[in-house]
């Protein structure tokens, strides 16, 4: 008998990874199928929250299914390319026609696009630390090299243009920010994003810059788009249905070219023949494009005083204050809570550990921090969707495994109690 031959993954994937669906989801997964309810927060699904998309949007999709049993330009559709060029007009980007405007599936596909039509192999590019893991995932799978720039808990995570520049080499291609950012929730200064400009500027760095949180907004926080900064590189600003819009299943992104597009005729024009490898992007949801960007802004009730995603978010900042294990640096946009575990109560804390024994113990799924590419082992994130409620029962679900974990370890009670004194 023919011994079999295992069928290997490819080597590519050895530095890949995307553990916000990873074994931890797997698990949760099974669980659910014995029959447990878990709470899930390691992924911004909108819809699976009881959000929905605007019902407009739904309508423009349904009234043009009859335009969308063909293929259509491997950019888009006019109208929906047309639409995402007034939004950036109105933001202040001037020179862009439809003709910069590429309609992907999703900002996701689009991020694989743009690296693969740039990147050679040993290519750097500059990527925050904590990032959103698909932009370190998608440069190693694009034969390049993710250099992480840190942001700091202690700058509100919120990244020092210096620390920046001095990871510049000369195989250094582009810079991504993603801002307003996930995992943290930071919305970055216009001083820290006109100096990162002209960082970009001075070193020719293409600038990625992805925007899919652009208005979701809390407080008095500020959303600056990139592209109004950066003139003498090229800028590729990246957004898309997917959050603003709660449309995650519509699968549609774009990715608008602007600044130095004169010098980048041959990247587009790569980027142009990958989109056509792939046809074109779903059609349907490309229907709906025009009437999100040009209608009512139904998030703003949301992120408001009183909307739900502001009082989920307060909940979170509640729950952390009450905590004598936990803090967290205030999420200014976005959908997530980067919550930091107190090192100083717990030296050698595991956020892996953590995160298995809250989802085996109580049910719930959180992400550790280090799925998203930063040194250090005592984060979570968690997101804002749910009712707050359900976040309050949640952070007394983690309140117990971390009482637990003190009560079982005599040299962390001492700390605990210490710090219980100060708290």
């Amino acid at each position: 008998m023919t011994q079999r031959k295992p069928v290997r993954a490819s080597e590519g994937l050895a530095n890949v990874r995307y553990e916000i669906r990873g074994k931890l989801a797997r698990r949760a997964l099974a669980m659910e199928r014995q029959g447990y309810d878990i709470v899930s927060l390691n992924i911004g699904n909108p819809y699976a929250f009881g959000f929905r998309t605007p019902e407009t949007m739904r309508l423009a999709m349904i009234e043009n299914l009859r335009n969308s049993e063909g293929y259509v330009h491997q950019k888009g559709i006019f109208p929906a390319r047309e639409a995402v060029v007034m939004q950036q007009q109105e933001r202040g980007v001037r020179g862009v026609s439809a003709e910069e405007v590429f309609i992907g599936n999703g900002v996701s596909e689009l991020i694989g696009l743009t690296l693969r039509a740039l990147l050679n192999p040993g290519d750097e590019v500059l990527v925050p630390s904590p990032d959103y893991p698909l932009w370190t995932a998608s440069v190693n799978l694009n034969s390049g090299r993710a250099v992480h720039y840190p942001c700091h808990p202690s700058r509100s995570f919120v990244p020092d243009p210096q620390d920046i520049e001095a990871l510049v080499t000369k195989r250094t291609r582009a810079i991504v920010i993603v801002n307003p950012n996930n995992p943290t929730g930071a919305v970055y200064p216009r001083e820290t994003l006109a100096a990162i400009a002209r960082m970009a500027e001075q070193h020719r760095l293409v600038v990625l810059s992805d925007e899919i949180y652009d208005q979701i907004l809390y407080d008095d926080a500020e959303f600056v788009p990139m592209a109004t900064l950066v003139h003498n590189t090229l800028c590729c600003t990246m957004s898309g249905l997917s959050k603003v819009y709660r449309a995650c299943g519509y699968r549609v992104g774009w990715a608008v070219f602007s600044g130095d597009t004169e010098s980048a005729g041959e990247y587009l024009s790569g980027l142009e023949l990958l989109s056509s490898l792939r046809l074109c992007s779903n059609v349907p949801g490309q229907w709906a494009v025009q009437t999100a960007l040009g209608g009512h802004q139904s998030i703003r009730e949301l992120t408001r005083p009183g909307g739900r995603l502001y009082e989920s978010r307060q909940t979170i900042l509640d729950s952390v204050a009450r905590s004598r294990y936990l803090r967290l640096s205030r999420p200014m946009g976005a959908l997530y809570s980067f919550v930091e575990v107190r090192s100083d109560v717990f030296p050698d804390f595991d956020d892996q550990s953590f995160a298995l024994e809250l989802l085996e113990n109580k049910h719930v799924l959180v992400a550790p921090g280090v799925s998203f590419n930063v040194p250090y082992r005592n984060c979570f994130r968690i997101t804002n969707l749910p009712e707050s409620q359900v976040l309050t029962s949640v952070f007394a679900r983690i309140e117990e495994v971390l009482e637990a974990q003190v009560a079982a370890r005599p040299e962390l009670q001492l700390v605990s109690t210490a710090k219980a004194q100060q708290h």
